[in-house]
């Protein structure tokens, strides 16, 4: 009982919290990550290839529900957490603070991507249930691939991607994630202890060149798509 009260206590306080939204935005990289080198097969001119990769995951029937599930509950708590952190900062420069705290590199003012780190995670929190209506549960088409029934999942997102109102939203959105990671990989690991004085400007180059990569990535992939359609 005592042991459990030191857990609940530890994940309760803002230290807990910190931890545990570096844990989670750790967890979070590694699928962003994961989910552009799986997107990058759009640009394939063969459209069975992504439409392959589709249904790969489908075909993993409750196992990729449970992992849709579980990704659901880690991005709320990252949500969550960060509201209530950002939430307390206010309360405190309220009582006095005046914006001056540990910049990426070290002591000073923070960055526009620190100080708009609640601004982006809103903005992609909305773009996820966007995202997720359109594509995980948007009208693809069905189709068969090796005799067997899949979805077009590669038709769906040429169509959404042949509007540029889309194109710009999206564009839009990956560069609030480059703004978002640059800052929150830095951060992440500053809460779990890994900043080092030693390692700090490298740790902050590594975490702008990350950033900057997967929001390119990102981008790029309904740009492309957009003008090889036009």
């Amino acid at each position: 009982m005592e042991s459990q009260s030191r857990v609940t206590t530890a994940l309760t306080s803002q230290v807990g919290r910190k931890i545990l939204t570096g844990v989670t935005g750790v967890l979070l990289v590694f699928f962003v990550i994961g989910h552009l080198l799986g997107n990058l097969q759009l640009l394939d001119p063969d459209p069975n290839l992504f439409n392959s990769y589709g249904k790969k995951l489908h075909d993993f029937g409750l196992l990729l529900y449970i992992v849709e599930v579980a990704l659901a509950l880690l991005i709320l708590i990252h949500a969550v957490i960060g509201i209530s952190i950002f939430a307390k900062k206010l309360k405190a420069r309220k009582g006095g603070y005046k914006g001056v705290g540990v910049k990426e590199g070290g002591m000073g003012k923070q960055s526009l991507a620190s100080r708009t780190m609640i601004i982006t995670g809103v903005v992609l929190l909305i773009f996820l249930v966007v995202h997720i209506l359109q594509f995980r549960f948007g009208p693809a088409a069905d189709m068969m691939i090796d005799g067997e029934k899949a979805l077009d999942l590669h038709g769906l997102v040429m169509s959404t991607f042949a509007n540029i109102w889309w194109v710009l939203f999206y564009v839009g959105v990956m560069l609030l994630i480059g703004f978002h990671l640059r800052h929150g990989i830095w951060s992440m690991l500053q809460s779990l202890g890994m900043m080092k004085p030693r390692w700090s400007k490298g740790i902050h180059g590594a975490a702008l060149v990350i950033g900057l990569l997967l929001a390119v990535g990102f981008l790029l992939l309904p740009v492309i798509i957009y003008l090889r359609q036009a």
